[in-house]
Parts: C-alpha cells; sequence; structure tokens
C-alpha cells in the first residue's frame, strides 16, 4: 500500500489535489510510520517490514458509501513506539526545554499554515465526515484556526504564585507540563476535536499521542503534516490510527501517558477511567454524550422556535453531543409547532458535501440512523 494517498476532487466548491500519509504511526518530525518490528519476522528491508505489520482500515465516503481511501492500522506495539518518541521528546526538546515563547510561535505558525491550507482541511473534513464543504470552510476550519491562535497566546502566558508565610520561608507555585498525554477524538468534529485537544497540551508542553476516529482519520492526518512543516520537535507530537478496542485500550492502560483526554461515548468513558485507575492512576478527562431538550412555551415566537429546534436537532447533521434530541413542547400549541416544523424539515435539502445547494448530509455512522 503506498505510503502516501492523493485525492484528486472536481467539485462545484473545491477543485484540487490533497496528499495525505497513510501509515499507522505519525511524529512532528516524519510522514512515514514509526513502527515496531515484529516479533515472529525477519523483514529483509524497513518496506517490507511495514507490509509484514500492516492491518487495513478501509476510510468510506459516507455520501455515497464507497471506499476513499486505506490506511494502516496501528498496534499496541506502535503505542509503544509513539510514548518512547514522546517521552524522549519530553525529556529533551519539548517540556520544559522548550520555553513558552518558542511553543508559542510555534502554535501561530501552525496556525498560519492551516489558514494558508484551510480550503484543503475543509475538503477532507466534507470528504470522510461527509459535512457541508461551506460548513466546514466557514464554521469548523475557521474555529479551528482561532482555537490554535488562542492557545498560542497562552504559551508564554503560564505564571505561578509566590504565597506569603513568614520571612523564614519562601513558598512558591509553579506551574509544570505532566508529560506524555494521550487523546482520543471522535468522528463528528474531527478538526475542530483534534484542535480542542492539542491545543492546551502542545502549548503547555506537553507531548501528544492523537488516536483519531477511524471513520474520519484524514484531517488529522493532513494536521499532522503540518505541524511537522511548522517545525514542532520530533515526538513532541504523535498520531497512531487504529480502533478503539486496540489501541485506544492500549492508551489508557499504558504507564508511560501520563493524563489521557476523551471525547466519545458514556460506556466507553468509563472503560478509560477503569483503565486508567488500574494502570498508574493517570489524570483523566472525559467529554461524553448527553440528552439536550429544546423546551417551547405557549407564547413563544414560533417561527423562531421552529427555526432554533430544527437546527439544534439537525446541526452537523444530528451527529453532536449537546444535540437537541428532545422537544418539549405546551400542548396549546404543539400541532401548530409540529406542522411547522414538519414543513421546515421537508425544506431541508440532503445531498452531497461539494453541492453548493446541500443543507444537509449522510451520516458519518450508517447504523446511526437507526438507533
Amino acid at each position: 500500500m503506498p505510503e502516501t494517498y492523493v485525492h484528486k476532487f472536481d467539485t462545484p466548491t473545491f477543485k484540487g489535489e490533497i496528499s495525505v500519509p497513510s501509515a499507522s504511526t505519525l511524529t512532528a518530525s516524519s510522514s512515514t510510520a514509526a513502527m515496531a518490528p515484529p516479533s515472529s519476522t525477519s523483514p529483509c528491508c524497513s518496506r517490507c517490514e511495514r507490509r509484514l505489520l500492516m492491518n487495513i482500515i478501509s476510510v468510506i465516503n459516507p455520501s455515497n458509501g464507497k471506499i476513499i481511501t486505506k490506511i494502516s492500522e496501528g498496534t499496541p506495539k506502535d503505542v509503544d513506539v509513539a510514548v518512547a518518541a514522546a517521552q524522549k521528546a519530553f525529556d529533551t526538546t519539548w517540556g520544559l526545554n522548550k520555553n513558552g515563547f518558542e511553543r508559542a510561535r510555534l502554535l501561530q505558525k501552525l496556525a498560519d499554515l492551516m489558514e494558508q491550507n484551510a480550503d484543503k482541511l475543509a475538503a477532507l473534513e466534507a470528504l470522510d465526515n461527509g459535512k457541508t464543504f461551506n460548513w466546514a470552510r466557514t464554521t469548523d476550519v475557521d474555529h479551528s484556526i482561532r482555537c490554535i491562535r488562542y492557545y498560542g497566546g497562552w504559551a508564554d502566558k503560564i505564571i505561578g504564585q509566590t504565597i506569603e508565610t513568614s520571612e523564614a520561608k519562601l513558598v512558591y507555585v509553579r506551574h509544570e507540563p505532566i508529560g506524555v498525554v494521550a487523546q482520543i477524538i471522535p468522528w463528528n468534529f474531527p478538526l475542530q476535536m483534534m484542535a480542542w485537544k492539542i491545543g492546551p497540551a502542545l502549548a503547555t508542553g506537553c507531548s501528544v499521542i492523537l488516536k483519531p476516529s477511524e471513520f474520519t482519520p484524514l484531517s488529522a492526518l493532513f494536521m499532522a503534516q503540518l505541524i511537522h512543516e511548522a517545525g514542532f520537535p520530533a515526538g513532541s507530537f504523535n498520531l497512531v490510527n487504529g480502533y478503539g478496542q486496540t489501541v485506544g485500550q492500549a492508551l489508557a492502560e499504558h504507564k508511560g501517558v501520563e493524563k489521557i483526554a476523551f471525547t466519545g461515548s458514556t460506556l466507553v468513558g468509563r472503560k478509560i477511567m477503569e483503565a486508567a485507575a488500574k494502570s498508574n492512576l493517570k489524570k483523566v478527562t472525559l467529554e461524553l454524550g448527553g440528552k439536550s431538550p429544546s423546551i417551547v412555551f405557549d407564547d413563544a415566537d414560533l417561527e423562531q422556535a421552529v427555526k432554533w429546534a430544527a437546527f439544534g436537532i439537525y446541526y452537523n447533521h444530528g451527529q453532536c453531543c449537546c444535540a437537541d434530541s428532545r422537544i418539549f413542547v405546551h400542548e396549546k400549541i404543539y400541532d401548530q409547532f409540529m406542522q411547522r416544523f414538519t414543513e421546515h424539515t421537508k425544506s431541508l435539502k440532503v445531498g452531497d458535501p461539494f453541492d453548493p445547494t446541500s443543507s444537509r448530509v449522510p451520516m458519518v455512522v450508517r447504523n446511526s440512523s437507526t438507533t
């Protein structure tokens, strides 16, 4: 399998070519796989070694159900390689070895590169996530750039404090990076979730290991190239493709990981917390799902109520942890509200994400429409 996948776009909203690496594991210094050799084989060269290790993940276009490309699946051995690279960077070229001014400069450079490649990032989001290109460009990509710039602005402003006790003592607080942090992101907002996770971690000097969703890895793989181009030290950022039950579990259980951040289901969040507790009591940040109702009273402006209730559930094709999946409507206006809501829903065009007239697109995961 080629180490780089090139996709050619010829659509009404975007035309061009985009290259993304297909390796299972990436670091900030390389666009090729950093894979551990198999114990049961003796490859003749590095290329054969990668082939012997390779399990494949098919990346599907949700708009038509066709395979976009195939990427290498990571393993727990790949996690070990990534953790070692991240720890080496933290001990030598990152963490407290790279001052806040330099970390800020690198993050701002990354934001500049994201701006230069904004259309490409939006096209990749539309391709494997399915959201409309225009929405991805004006919302997901722009917000992600702002996020990276925001944390770039904080990198050299991390301060401690002194605490008054007595003339015989000097008591102070110093904020230090935790170390190696693992980050697992979902498929509904691939680029934004990545920005929200890596921004604060890199700003504070932590070394990052990111596992993108196996459904939507393309923008993260492209971002790995931009992180390398921005000049981040080798091992300061690492990406491991794979499934939750293998790569995700290995990250949660790994004793070399000091913190894990996860966005996803409550069920998996419980498993991550359990694994973190049973391994090395690593710090945990969980952003889990929920049910978010809209409440419409009988004195509401029905036009606005329908508009925003529909936006609440259909935003990002309904794939959002805060989607308004329930609507409580006062009985006096229930029938009228339902009539208008139905009419509004029927007016929404479901179509190709690169069609500028499409307002809604197919869902990323096929079975999510039946659960």
